[in-house]
């Protein structure tokens, strides 16, 4: 490949608390190897439009720190299309980039390696996600602190459980994936997760409300994904309750505050990690991978590779929440 002089760097997808640290390491580390870093706003839809500035060293002061991202997300139907990404080739050529660092998930990814097949632009894909479903790294930007902050939600919530009896259905985000389900039922003592993977069994949900719960003595607290199989927490409560007239059942739903807020200490450190590595596989003429931490050693990940396989939960987690709600 010829020299690269101009790194293009965007955000597409669900934001994920990390994004802007990933951002300001793309932005460094393309200065500190004699390169122009530009920022492409509005995710793909941004890049055909052409909305597109060139960031310094100062233009990424400060943003550590903060949720979002700078550079905006959005979604857009015309990239999907032949012509739309046409579109985005001529407008990185246009301005000149050599090459651009791509900022999100699966969906981006498969776009991100339609742009190299079709038009020979080198992208390497940093995983940015708080699901944690993209196979290929142990971690995604914002997954540890969209765990952190569902915890911090389902301990508040079990004070106000405790105070009154109840059994809570606490719903997270996690549409295919129950990553952040499994990882918040352990790290709050909740009674069980209800994740996508597995086939929810209603009966063992039951049975532990008939024989191990008891209203008059304690709380109870289940974690449903979104993507959980009987239909989100509003369908298995609607179910339970039907069946236990008795219990006071409730439903708290998580929503979109999982992608808020400042990042944890972990997720900084990872996508500043990833940003540099996506940065220096460009240099070192990669194209068409994702950057990656698996047993804490940066990988390169071929896009065709982490689109194509499912990362599946740790089996021993799932035995652990077994385990752990024995009575």
């Amino acid at each position: 490949m010829a020299k690269i002089k101009r790194i293009g760097v965007l955000t597409s997808g669900g934001d994920a608390p990390g994004m802007n640290a990933a951002i300001r390491a793309v932005v460094r580390a393309a200065i500190h190897n004699g390169c122009e870093a530009y920022g492409v706003y509005g995710g793909y839809q941004g890049l055909i439009n052409g909305d597109i500035k060139r960031l310094k060293s100062h233009d990424v002061s400060n943003i550590i720190q903060r949720g979002g991202t700078i550079l905006k997300s959005a979604r857009s139907t015309e990239f999907r299309t032949p012509e739309g990404r046409t579109k985005a080739a001529g407008v990185l050529r246009e301005n000149k980039i050599d090459a651009l660092v791509v900022i999100g998930g699966d969906g981006s990814f498969t776009g991100a390696r339609l742009l190299i097949q079709e038009h020979d632009i080198p992208v390497v894909g940093i995983p940015g996600t708080i699901d944690n479903d993209l196979y290929g790294t142990d971690s995604t930007i914002g997954y540890d602190t969209a765990v952190n902050t569902a915890v911090e939600a389902v301990d508040k919530i079990k004070d106000t459980a405790s105070a009154h009896n109840r059994l809570f259905f606490v719903e997270v985000m996690g549409r295919d994936a129950g990553f952040i389900a499994l990882r918040v039922a352990i790290a709050t003592g909740a009674e069980a997760a209800l994740v996508p993977e597995v086939e929810t069994d209603l009966t063992d949900l039951e049975h532990f409300i008939e024989k191990d719960y008891d209203p008059n003595k304690s709380s109870g607290i289940v974690i449903v994904a979104e993507g959980e199989k009987e239909g989100g927490a509003y369908s298995v409560a609607k179910k339970v309750a039907e069946a236990h007239p008795e219990y006071d059942i409730r439903v708290s739903v998580l929503g979109h505050m999982q992608r808020g807020g400042s990042p944890s200490a972990f997720d900084r450190v990872l996508a500043s990690q990833l940003g540099v590595a996506a940065v220096d596989a460009l240099m070192d003429d990669q194209k068409s991978i994702m950057v990656g931490i698996m047993n804490k050693e940066i990988v390169h990940i071929p896009f065709n590779k982490t689109i194509k396989h499912t990362k599946g939960l740790n089996p021993e987690l799932l035995n652990l929440v077994r385990v752990l709600t024995t009575r």
